[in-house]
């Protein structure tokens, strides 16, 4: 049973039994798990049912009803009762895979695929910040802040200065993504570089360095979290799964907020767009609220080469094919967030439930709509006309400053063009893979079987007419010459059925 095709893992199908281990009766299934389209990138695991029950109690801090089947206690293991389970289990785990959020986490994705989430990448970060505090003995780790990003290989550090006790600050370490094609010279140059970006919408970088295959940032902590916290009333230092899989209580902001943080949003990406500066991770958990001001979090992403929060969802449109129209789409994912309290069900949306204002759903028809989807999305510059941002009036006397050597500028615009590259071609192989499905779907759909018969049907009569008509001229023509043989006529025999062999899968 195949999954949604934006999700990490596209396709995982159960076959179970039983078997008895050290006089222990367990249920075992084998998950045949595939990610992306290529049924070349697929494998299977085998987990008993108690691996599911632990992966569903890790699960309860989403705060998520999962409809795992329940234990069987009592009573006999018999096939049908193993194919009722199975067919229960493949529902939870389509379950778990269609949730953006839940797919996403690095519980889920250790229990579908172990051998390459196998790591601690807890134990890898530290290592990596303790070779950095032999060089650099002013900062002190107060405690690990753990799991508060969606990311599996980026772990955060509450941290201090050791002559400033008070001040908090939180520490970022990630390893590369697949993403990364600047040189390695090059990549540290610009991670260095990120500390000098002053601008009132970007989240300030108190400090930043880099080796051949990791990051490290430190920023000040903020007590109030991020735009994402704000929506979902949620505690900065909660784990990830806890914040945002069940919102208590959905409610949007306010239209003046929408206004101004839609607006000085819009703006700091129109400065990186113009600086040539490829961004491509906006999202709200990537907004610092600082009072009444947004700030623009983790420009080291696209350095780093990761991948994007939305990327399963952009990649099925082939015109969202630049990181400008990215960060364009992305931007409408926000503000729907923003406008009613909780991402969208699925996109391309159809129909906008009723928002503050109009002029709210006109963006968000330009940014998710079937029709955006399909043609392409607005430039930033379109956006900011538009009436919802265009009478906003920011104040704010600080001048952007991000200084970046003409060198360094060459080597992010062909980096940026080796990722849109890898983005067009991974949505080429999609919407192939799409047309291949449809066409296999609608060849094999009752209704075209029964055209076909027909069609066999009316070929196989027309044939024997023609032969019919063949065997009349020669029997005529026999005749004429005075052979005076007869043959009787024949009516030509109905076509034969074409064969069909049920085979009976094995349990």
């Amino acid at each position: 049973m195949g999954g949604a095709l934006r999700l990490p893992v596209t396709k995982q199908t159960l076959g179970g039994h039983v078997c008895i281990t050290n006089g222990i009766v367990c249920e075992e299934y084998i998950i045949r798990v595939q990610r992306g389209i290529s049924v070349e990138n697929s494998w299977q695991i085998v987990r008993r049912y108690s691996d599911f029950d632990l992966l569903n109690n890790s699960l309860q801090i989403a705060g998520l009803s999962l409809p795992l089947p329940p234990k069987k206690l009592i009573g006999n293991m018999d096939r049908e009762f193993i194919a009722e389970r199975q067919k229960g289990l493949q529902n939870y785990l389509n379950v778990i895979t269609t949730n953006h959020v839940l797919s996403n986490c690095e519980l889920v994705k250790k229990f579908l695929d172990p051998n390459n989430y196998s790591a601690n990448y807890t134990e890898i970060a530290l290592q990596q910040v303790s070779m950095f505090f032999r060089s650099e003995p002013k900062w002190e780790v107060v405690e690990p802040l753990k799991d508060i990003g969606w990311r599996i290989r980026k772990k955060y550090f509450l941290m201090k200065i050791k002559n400033q006790p008070k001040e908090r600050l939180v520490l970022s370490w990630a390893d590369l993504g697949p993403d990364k094609y600047l040189s390695d010279k090059d990549f540290q140059c610009l991670i260095k570089l990120l500390p000098s970006c002053l601008h009132p919408y970007i989240y300030r970088v108190t400090f930043a360095t880099a080796n051949e295959s990791s990051a490290l940032l430190i920023r000040m902590f903020n007590e109030k979290g991020t735009l994402k916290d704000l929506i979902y009333k949620a505690k900065p230092k909660d784990p990830f799964l806890k914040k945002y899989c069940n919102p208590k209580k959905i409610q949007g902001l306010e239209l003046q907020q929408i206004k101004t943080y839609g607006r000085q949003i819009l703006e700091v990406l129109k400065f990186l767009h113009d600086k040539g500066f490829p961004y491509g991770h906006l999202h709200a958990s990537n907004v610092m609220l600082d009072g009444d001001t947004c700030r623009l979090l983790d420009l080291e992403n696209s350095l780093l080469g990761l991948p994007s929060f939305y990327r399963s969802y952009f990649s099925q449109f082939r015109k969202i094919n630049t990181l400008e129209s990215v960060d364009v789409h992305c931007f409408g994912h926000l503000l729907y967030e923003m406008t009613y309290g909780r991402p969208p069900d699925s996109v391309p949306v159809d129909s906008f439930p009723p928002a503050p204002s109009m002029a709210v759903v006109a963006v968000l028809e330009s940014t998710l709509s079937c029709e955006a989807c399909k043609n392409g999305m607005p430039t930033v510059s379109r956006l900011l006309q538009m009436p919802l941002f265009s009478d906003v009036l920011l104040t704010t006397s600080e001048k952007p400053q991000f200084k970046i050597p003409t060198k360094l500028k060459e080597a992010l615009r062909i980096a940026k063009e080796c990722i849109e590259k890898r983005l067009i071609e991974e949505q080429k192989q999609i919407h192939q893979h799409r047309r291949l499905t449809r066409a296999q779907s609608h060849h094999g759909s009752e209704e075209e079987r029964k055209k076909r018969k027909i069609l066999a049907r009316k070929k196989s009569k027309r044939s024997a007419v023609e032969n019919s008509e063949e065997y009349s001229a020669k029997y005529s023509n026999s005749n004429n010459s005075g052979s005076g043989a007869s043959s009787p006529l024949t009516s030509p025999s109905s076509p034969t059925p074409p064969s069909t062999a049920v085979e009976h899968a094995p349990f």
